[in-house]
């Protein structure tokens, strides 16, 4: 199916992405729509006839469990909510730890990138089988941006994917940032991937913005799209011509008019870059077969693997022999980051009453309390840690945390943190 230029929707530019011309299509991040109804300006985008695809981030594919039928399921009725002919997802893991590795379950609030060994790939290849019997429509699997690379991987990226794409028939999305990405991090040489994978499995493309901090390439999604990653760009339109390509931006925002003109300055690009002309890809249909039943132990395996990666990151402990510290100790401060920005989202009032101090606070939280149920629950248990260990030092402040914390934990047993928090309630009313 041939898309053409999209970009990705956000709530935050919703008024602007409606007001582009020649946009051919929307992706939007499955996990903020409702399972039942769509915001009004998707309504009206589909009205038109713009095609929206949802982009999952949450199933973790590429981690040692299975995946969650629940999620499945969500991701399942999003499709149908939306007429869409795909959805996409990411060859990542997102958490680790839980019954195949005896330990608390972690969550790693971030994609993380899986080891590129034949167990990690029998892994990966049996979750997928599982996720496309559960979808409506074609499944298609994004390639992933990495700060760290595993010691002792086995494949290149484009064998993995060329191996990936094989045994399940899967549908590829093929993020140039993300190949600039590992280019400069991991030394990943984004023509070599290109030769490697098969480009007619390409659904779409994605294009970002990032920004290099000491030596190390942040695929921020907030920031213009950059030449060295229009020239991947412009690599892989001289392989193929992709069903679609789209625009990403997930922060910092620009007007309407400069979304505009990047999405000028990526039709300019393909224009450009020419190459073979367009075909539709080989695998738009079911997989091919069931794949190879994983080796015995690799999901153990993996699970060991990937529990002790993830617990470095989030929970400091020792990390894993193989890996470089120093690039360990960035991932470990970019996770922190990415949970502080995501819980001021989704609780905008605790940036509000804390101020200034939202950050710092929040940082020092997270060096101590790992992400194990999402970011909602994450954001009760940073103000429960502030209301336990001492609170703030402004009573006005004060009252409103704790009434904040109280409207949002719901009915449950007085644990002993709810009955410190209703104690200091108590004292800060005079009682």
């Amino acid at each position: 199916m041939k898309l053409g230029i999209g970009i990705g929707w956000r709530p935050e530019i919703a008024a602007e992405v409606e007001a582009l011309t020649g946009v051919d299509w929307v992706e939007v991040v499955a996990e903020n729509l409702c399972a039942d109804h769509l915001p009004d300006s998707l309504v009206r985008l589909r009205e038109r006839g713009v095609t929206v695809v949802p982009h999952g981030v949450s199933l973790g594919l590429g981690g040692a469990d299975r995946p969650d039928a629940e999620r499945l399921a969500g991701l399942a009725a999003r499709a149908e909510l939306l007429g869409t002919p795909l959805v996409t997802e990411h060859i990542a893991f997102v958490r680790a730890g839980g019954p195949l590795t005896a330990s608390p379950r972690l969550e790693a609030g971030h994609l993380l990138p899986v080891p590129r060994t034949w167990d990690a790939l029998d892994v990966l290849c049996e979750n997928v089988a599982i996720a496309q019997d559960a979808l409506p429509v074609p499944l298609a699997l994004e390639n992933i941006a990495a700060l760290v690379s595993w010691p002792d991987e086995e494949l290149t990226e484009g064998q993995f994917l060329a191996e990936l794409v094989e045994r399940t028939g899967v549908r590829l999305l093929i993020d140039v940032a993300n190949l600039h990405t590992n280019h400069v991090n991991l030394g990943q040489d984004p023509a070599k991937a290109l030769d490697e994978l098969p480009v007619e499995a390409i659904a779409y493309v994605h294009v970002a913005g990032g920004v290099e901090k000491n030596g190390v390439w942040h695929d921020t999604h907030a920031h213009p799209v950059t030449a060295p990653v229009l020239d991947v760009l412009a690599e892989l339109r001289s392989r193929v011509d992709p069903p679609g390509v789209l625009l990403e931006r997930d922060d910092a925002f620009p007007p309407g008019a400069e979304l505009a003109a990047e999405l000028e300055t990526i039709r300019g690009t393909l224009r450009a870059a020419g190459g073979p002309s367009g075909t539709e890809p080989r695998h738009t249909g079911p997989r091919r077969g069931t794949p190879a039943p994983a080796r015995p132990g690799a999901r153990d395996r993996t699970a060991v693997a990937q529990t002790a990666l993830l617990s470095a990151l989030v929970a400091g402990t020792p990390a894993p022999e193989g890996f470089d510290h120093r690039r360990l100790r960035v991932q470990s401060r970019a996770l922190a980051a990415k949970r502080a920005d995501v819980v001021a989202k989704v609780a905008p009032e605790l940036p509000e009453i804390l101020g200034d101090g939202y950050r710092a606070a929040f940082l020092d939280y997270a060096r101590s309390r790992p992400m194990s149920d999402g970011y909602r629950r994450d954001a009760l248990d940073f103000v429960e840690r502030i209301l336990v260990h001492g609170g703030l030092p402004d009573p006005v402040a004060q009252r409103r945390l704790t009434h904040w914390w109280e409207d949002r934990s719901g009915p449950r047993p007085p644990s002993r943190t709810t009955r410190i928090v209703r104690a200091a309630r108590a004292v800060l009313a005079g009682k």
